[in-house]
């Protein structure tokens, strides 16, 4: 298992930290559930990502 941080999985995805963030949270701003959220490891106040996780998810999103 490969675990990745949030710059990594940013850098990975292409997108802002901020937006790894957003994406991980099982709830959006306006409170809906979100359908595909990002697998994290939380471990305290730290977040963290196992790559292939990060890799099955994407996969995911072109199915969808």
């Amino acid at each position: 298992m490969e675990i990745l941080t949030v710059d990594e999985v940013a850098s990975l995805l292409r997108v802002s930290k901020r937006h790894v963030f957003e994406l991980a949270q099982p709830r959006t701003k306006s409170g809906d559930v979100r359908e595909h959220p990002l697998p994290c490891i939380r471990l305290g106040k730290a977040v963290r990502f196992d790559k292939h996780a990060i890799e099955e998810w994407v996969k995911s999103l072109s199915k969808v």
